[in-house]
């Protein structure tokens, strides 16, 4: 038993904790090495296009490997534009998924339903793109493209979001796809975080005589939002992220015409995957490292937001009250 009791002790002394401590300060430093590593190294492949494009880089639409002529303008934009339209798709479906799991569902349909929804995040990437390209497509194409376009057509602004052949793939094709595969992380997240919530609180709000909404309004999200924060920032790192679906539905078509939601446009991640293995040493495979600067940049700006906005949720938890 004393032997017992002096190995207890050894494990648990000063040194132990030390050493842990000492463990994991390096594994936190070592994250923040290779995030410098990675910045560093993009940065010197970059360079003869941050060299010669500068911010001008931003503004220009030609990608023209030939003239070697490049602008990342047309990625940008389909990169933002696809984010978005996922976010405005996904954030909505995703608090109601979770807002049925937990409030509405019953006992029996709470587990194989919420099962069912996480099996769409194991779904690979490119089968979602090939889904969306050979299916999805030809029916958003008859069913939607088309019907918007005899609506809204001869609307002044909204003829222009809707212009263009319908073809079914573009920009909304691909935010469709995106929001489809995000919504189960933040669907996720967002019921993990509403379980959390004191029973107490809710079963006061109920005995009070507050409906559904009012305490799912005014308990649970207050209560949880930075969770739901935070899971939507992960789906919208996802959707940023997202290559193989993308590259199957958005068109990769360097050339913005005009702002229609149906037209080809092109993507970060997509010009990277289709262009990267063919570009030869010289300023085209240094303007795509420059991309990859560009959606590195984005992520931090994202993250960075995302943190600021926390700060501000916490900074303002009980004013209220």
């Amino acid at each position: 038993m004393s032997k017992i009791n002096h190995l207890k002790t050894a494990r648990s002394g000063p040194l132990a904790d030390a050493l842990f401590g000492h463990l994991a300060r390096g594994c936190a430093i070592l994250t923040l090495v290779l995030l410098a590593s990675i910045l560093v190294s993009l940065t010197i492949s970059a360079w003869p296009a941050i060299s010669k494009y500068g911010l001008a880089f931003f503004a220009n639409t030609a990608w023209d490997p030939v003239q070697e002529e490049f602008g990342g303008l047309v990625m940008i934009y389909g990169t933002i534009a696809t984010s978005l339209i996922a976010l405005v798709i996904a954030v909505p479906v995703s608090f109601g998924i979770a807002v049925f799991l937990t409030e509405l569902s019953p006992a029996w349909l709470r587990r194989p339903l919420g099962t069912a929804i996480e099996l769409l995040a194991a779904i690979p990437s490119i089968v979602y793109g090939m889904w969306g390209l050979l299916i999805f497509g030809p029916v958003l194409a008859t069913y939607v493209q088309e019907p918007l376009q005899a609506m809204l057509g001869g609307v002044p602004v909204l003829g222009s979001l809707v212009s263009g052949p319908p073809v079914g793939i573009g920009i909304l094709s691909a935010g469709i796809i995106l929001a489809i595969m995000i919504i189960p992380f933040i669907s996720a997240v967002m019921r993990d975080v509403f379980e959390v919530t004191p029973p107490l609180l809710k079963e006061s709000a109920y005995g009070l005589g507050a409906t559904t909404w009012e305490v799912v309004s005014k308990v649970v999200l207050p209560f949880t939002k930075a969770g739901v924060v935070g899971g939507i920032m992960l789906g919208l790192g996802r959707a940023i992220g997202e290559t193989m679906a993308v590259t199957f539905v958005i068109g990769n078509f360097n050339q913005l015409d005009s702002l229609s939601l149906f037209q080809a446009a092109n993507s970060i991640t997509s010009a990277l995957a289709n262009e990267f293995a063919e570009a030869g040493q010289g300023l085209h495979q240094a303007a795509l490292m420059y991309l990859g600067l560009v959606l590195f940049f984005i992520t931090f700006v994202i993250l960075s937001l995302s943190k600021l906005l926390l700060a501000q949720l916490r900074k303002g938890e009980g004013s209220k009250s």
